[in-house]
């Protein structure tokens, strides 16, 4: 751990686990019942700064990096890490620790990968909570200029390879400050630590090579699996908890939680203030729902 991981995870331990394909990398601590925490693009397990250590006061907390993010090295490569891939993954992980049942709360991309572990393992999550998200096929359905415009890395990220990976070497910092920025309304709104964080693990080629096959596979074989789960009327047994920024869904026709309520009977949430980066910026909101829930439909 470096020094700024030490002093926001204060009483954590590193995650230093190679379970299956990949070599884990992470923050693991508190006790309780198992809680897996999955980050978002561009980012690594540092975004659950604020929120893992207020869960570990009643949770084991595991935050990894996903696949190929951060320090968490993917060691075979024959086959893209779609969606599905990632979520067997995170099960022999949990596996390996001892979990066999937890919850998941997921953001951004993580929270992809989260819904895609409770459809195809739907006996190991307990209760699944979405920041920011909602389908992958549903996001697509959704696209219009205005989302174009402002999410156009979905379809730069996703073109083949090695194109995005070429042009994204030209200048990392420079592209990964543009899209924080963005994110988090400025620069100057972002904690130093976890800007130094996510700007030296986008700065290692694997890292972005592993973020651009993460949008071609959303773009391809994660869709894919949407719609045959859609066409064959599977849904998420477990809880399914929803929050968004009221500012990124203004003016959309339907609400996360109308259009989840498609994919689990029991789904619950509300919108709240703040951008897109809910753990970072929105975390007291996030904790607010984010307990009583996990409280709701955990147990030891």
């Amino acid at each position: 751990m470096n020094q700024a991981a030490n002093e926001w995870f204060e009483g954590f331990s590193k995650l230093d686990v190679t379970a299956g394909d990949v070599h884990f990398n992470g923050m693991i601590g508190g006790s309780g019942p198992p809680v897996l925490l999955l980050h978002g693009y561009p980012q690594t397990h540092f975004v659950w700064r604020y929120i893992a250590p207020v869960l570990a006061r009643f949770y084991t907390v595991i935050a990894p990096d996903l696949p190929g993010y951060g320090a968490s090295v993917t060691l075979a490569h024959e086959q893209r890490w779609t969606k599905r891939r990632v979520a067997h993954a995170l099960v022999e992980l949990m596996s390996a620790l001892g979990h066999e049942r937890f919850a998941v709360v997921g953001h951004d991309r993580g929270a992809r990968a989260g819904y895609r572990l409770a459809l195809d393992h739907p006996e190991r999550v307990a209760a699944y909570a979405s920041l920011t998200v909602v389908p992958t096929i549903d996001a697509f359905a959704s696209v219009n200029k205005a989302f174009a415009v402002n999410a156009w890395h979905w379809f730069f990220l996703a073109q083949p390879a090695d194109l995005p990976e070429r042009m994204l070497a030209a200048d990392p910092d420079a592209f990964i400050e543009r899209a924080l920025g963005k994110m988090a309304g400025g620069l100057e709104r972002m904690d130093s630590d976890a800007l130094d964080a996510y700007r030296r693990a986008f700065r290692n080629p694997d890292v972005r090579h592993a973020m651009c096959e993460d949008y071609r596979a959303a773009a391809d074989e994660d869709s894919t699996h949407d719609s045959a789960d859609r066409a064959a009327g599977r849904k998420l047994v477990c809880p399914v908890m929803v929050l968004w920024s009221l500012e990124e869904r203004k003016g959309q026709p339907h609400t996360p939680i109308e259009i989840w309520r498609a994919w689990a009977d029991e789904v619950s949430g509300r919108g709240i203030g703040g951008g897109h980066l809910q753990p970072e910026e929105s975390h007291e909101e996030v904790l607010h729902d984010l307990v009583p829930f996990l409280r709701q439909h955990t147990s030891s």
